[in-house]
């Protein structure tokens, strides 16, 4: 854990090249007594960090400096570029860009010949939102950065919709789904809010101190407690491209002609949704109870077209 903060201590300096103690030690969850501890070790290393106090002070690290010749392979220099642009693609995040441009910089030095087009495209958004949901990102990352006291519009999963007023710490990305780790003064706790629920975001202009928390205290595993179903689908072959895509093709198998699949699946509200926009081709066989629900909702659905 130490030396992964040190690099990380290492790399926010390229980026930024001037930090305070007290921001690093809020960044990684240590005192500021550690930071210190850190940096000197690091200046022992080679690495020309300067500390100056006072409150223009900070910790810099000289413009001049660059990564030792060699400190990463080729592949790694592509996979590290690649990761941080397919997060630029969400965030647009300048202090992001630079550090970019540094590595990029750091890759030429080297005469490595890699594409810094980037090999991965993350869009979270939906489609022909015209960046929206990146915009809306962007503006979560710079709240949490300047730790400004946001006004949400949120939708909860039962649909209702109401006004929080919350301090974000952290945005999370699992599953596909970006969240933000905040502190809901409504609550009086922190949640983990899913960003495609939020409908607006205002920008109060006050300010927070930052709540301590580790990252035990985020439910990264939080899928788990929700109500998951065990269930079996026989699969007809002109649907099996989506269930590969959908399911796990390793969780497909062939028997006597047939496809079926057990899988566990969150049962949430899109579930029926889902099944049903595959058509005749994709049949629940078990359990029954979710087979009645399909077929209650197809049911539905015909009944009002038949009007």
């Amino acid at each position: 854990m130490k030396y992964q903060i040190m690099i990380g201590i290492l790399f926010t300096l390229l980026a930024k090249r001037k930090v305070s103690a007290g921001e690093l030690a809020g960044k990684y969850g240590v005192s500021v007594r550690s930071i210190y501890r850190y940096i000197d070790e690091m200046t022992i290393a080679g690495i020309p960090i300067d500390v100056a106090r006072g409150s223009q002070g900070g910790i810099f690290i000289s413009d001049a400096y660059k990564l030792p010749k060699g400190m990463m392979t080729k592949e790694e220099y592509g996979k590290a570029l690649d990761a941080m642009l397919t997060f630029n693609e969400q965030l647009k995040d300048p202090v992001l860009r630079s550090a970019i441009d540094k590595l990029s910089a750091q890759v030429k030095s080297e005469k490595f010949d890699i594409s810094l087009s980037g090999n991965i495209l993350v869009d979270c958004g939906t489609w022909g939102d015209e960046r929206k949901f990146s915009e809306k990102l962007a503006l979560l990352e710079r709240a949490i950065q300047n730790r400004e006291v946001l006004e949400i519009d949120y939708n909860n999963r039962s649909g209702e919709r109401n006004k929080r007023s919350v301090l974000p710490h952290l945005l999370v990305y699992k599953q596909n789904i970006w969240y933000v780790y905040a502190y809901c003064k409504m609550r009086d706790a922190f949640r983990l809010f899913k960003v495609g629920r939020i409908r607006s975001i205002i920008c109060t202009e006050e300010t927070f101190e930052r709540i301590p928390f580790s990252r035990e205290d985020i439910p990264l595993s939080f899928w788990v407690s929700e109500k998951v179903i065990e269930a079996r689908f026989e699969i007809m072959p002109e649907t099996l491209p989506f269930a590969e895509e959908w399911l796990g093709i390793e969780n497909i198998r062939e028997q006597d002609g047939k496809f079926f699949a057990d899988v566990q699946l969150p049962d949430d509200e899109t579930l029926v949704g889902t099944i049903l926009s595959v058509g005749s081709g994709f049949r629940v066989l078990s359990p029954l109870s979710l087979a009645e629900r399909v077929k209650s909702e197809a049911k539905k659905i015909a009944e009002s077209y038949a009007s």
